[in-house]
Formats: C-alpha cells, sequence, structure tokens
C-alpha cells in the first residue's frame, strides 16, 4: 500500500533498511535520528519537533549529525522544529532561528540577520563565538557591537593594551582592555605579539551596531 512504499523509499534513502528488524534498544544515537525522520517522512505530518536530539551525542558525532540531518531533511521535504541550547546548531542548520530568552522571543530572523545585526545586547551575547564586543566608549550612553573579526589592529582611533593571545592555528583570538573592558580580537597574523603592548585599532563603521544603554 502507499505507506509500505513511503517507508521503503524512506528507508532507502535513510540508510535504515538492513535495520528495520532490530528494536530501538539495538539502535545507536545516530540511528534512532534517522529512524525519527523516517517515521516523520512516513506519516507525511507538516513538522517534525526534534528537542534537543544531539544532546546526549559526543562531540564529533553530533558534528557529523548535525551535517546529516540537515541533508536528509531537505531531501525528504520536511518542516523541522528543531530546539536546541547549541547556538553552533542553531546557526549551521537552520533556515529561521527564534532566539527566546526568559520565556520570550528576543529576535527571529536568518542565521546571517541573527549574527550581523541583533536586535539587543542578549541576541548579540549569544550568538557567536566568542560573542559580539559590546564597548561602551569615554562620553557615550550607549554601547557598540563589533564582531572580533572586524577589528583591525595597527590603525584606528582607539588604544588597546594585549592582555592574551590564543594560538588557534587559522588565527590567533586576543584579548585586549579598551577603557577598561576586555574585548575579543580574531587577528590571521603568524607573527607573536608581546603582552602589555598598547597598540591602536578600529573597525568599519558599516560592521557596528550601536545599542541604547538601558538595554544591556
Amino acid at each position: 500500500d502507499e505507506q509500505a512504499r513511503r517507508l521503503d523509499h524512506a528507508a532507502a534513502l535513510l540508510g535504515l533498511a538492513p535495520l528495520l528488524a532490530r528494536k530501538p534498544g539495538q539502535l545507536s544515537g545516530g540511528q534512532r535520528q534517522r529512524v525519527a525522520l523516517a517515521r516523520a517522512a512516513v506519516s507525511q505530518h507538516p513538522l517534525c519537533l526534534m528537542d534537543e536530539p544531539l544532546s546526549n551525542l559526543d562531540a564529533q558525532l553530533r558534528a557529523e549529525m548535525r551535517v546529516e540531518l540537515r541533508r536528509l531533511q531537505q531531501a525528504l521535504g520536511l518542516t523541522l522544529v528543531y530546539v536546541t541550547h547549541d547556538q553552533v546548531e542553531a546557526m549551521g542548520m537552520a533556515d529561521r532561528i527564534v532566539l527566546l530568552h526568559q520565556g520570550r522571543i528576543a529576535q527571529v530572523g536568518t542565521p546571517i540577520e541573527l549574527y550581523e545585526r541583533p536586535v539587543s545586547p542578549v541576541v548579540a551575547r549569544f550568538i557567536g563565538q566568542p560573542p559580539m564586543n559590546l564597548i561602551r566608549l569615554p562620553g557615550e550612553d550607549g554601547l557598540r557591537g563589533i564582531r572580533p573579526e572586524h577589528i583591525t589592529l595597527g590603525q584606528g582611533p582607539h588604544t588597546a593594551v594585549l592582555e592574551s593571545a590564543e594560538y588557534h592555528g587559522a588565527d590567533r583570538l586576543l584579548s585586549l582592555r579598551l577603557h577598561g573592558q576586555v574585548i575579543k580580537v580574531r587577528h590571521a597574523g603568524r607573527e607573536a605579539l608581546p603582552l602589555g603592548q598598547p597598540m591602536s585599532l578600529g573597525w568599519p563603521a558599516e560592521r557596528e551596531c550601536r545599542f541604547p544603554s538601558e538595554d544591556a
């Protein structure tokens, strides 16, 4: 019948055909997630809810399953409501994100919109690793938001002191003190920078977000 046909199609697409005779306890975490998607595809329900499905997996398997779940969701044409506390999962898998804070919607948008144009400090602090720098400059009431990768060293109107540098291979993550606040900078240079050294820095105005102080 039609349901059996859909089952065969979903099982073949998800690589589950050899596993159909197994009991749930005999399946791995990744296999159980594929079964959940197959059930949603066979039922033809308009929505499929997954509540933190990868939370019990180790880091490597979680990264692999993010890619696989996204691929399968697109192949099956499912509308997937995916609940997670992991902003990396949200940014990497979503078409649209609903960010909740204290039971209220903080922002709705695409991953790019939330990353580049957060509407509040709450969103700016949650999205991104490391998160957006929120800087209060002397004489200003509000906050300026700027991502670590958009700050340029060696030129600009501000002077900060280098406190630490973490080597990450492709870049270095620097911690600098600017007007009493610690900010993060992604620096692509290969040279080691001396700690305690004052250095000028700046950022493009078009990359900056502004927030009123009462939202901090």
